[in-house]
């Protein structure tokens, strides 16, 4: 099975055990590196066109975990995120990484990060090599071990 079909197949339980864990994903951390690791998805080929943001936008308002969270704060957080990473990709995503690196210190928020970067970039049925590297680098970044999320 290719790794999209498998990861296809857990996207749904990963959004399960999301939800399952909502109670616990409250912190500011796990706040900014979701809409980190969200705008770094969106913009994993170095562009984002305005479809694009909109259907990531429209993700995260939607999302039932980030709903622990005001929504407008939510999409504040991913322009600003997006607009560094639009600027200058190389530059923007320095700091975008660190963002996401906030979450290092509570692994099940490390990993519902993962997670969500992985929804999001599975979301229009083509979780790209360019969006699998870019949650790969997050996952380090995080501190995960590589054999979690396949990657």
């Amino acid at each position: 099975m290719a790794l999209w079909d498998r990861l296809k197949a857990s996207a749904s339980t990963m959004q399960t055990q999301l939800i399952a864990k909502k109670n616990d994903l409250k912190s500011g951390a796990f706040r900014d590196s979701s809409m980190a690791m969200c705008a770094l998805v969106a913009a994993a080929d170095g562009t984002v066109d305005p479809a694009e943001r909109q259907r990531v936008a429209q993700l995260i308002a939607t999302d039932e975990v980030l709903q622990n969270f005001p929504a407008d704060d939510l999409r504040r957080r991913f322009e600003a995120n997006l607009d560094k990473l639009t600027a200058d990709f190389d530059f923007g995503k320095v700091s975008v990484m660190q963002e996401i690196a906030k979450a290092k210190k509570k692994p099940a928020e490390a990993r519902a990060v993962v997670q969500i970067g992985i929804v999001i970039g599975g979301a229009d049925g083509d979780f790209d090599k360019d969006e699998q590297a870019v949650v790969r680098e997050a996952r380090y970044a995080l501190d995960l071990p590589p054999h979690e999320f396949d990657l």
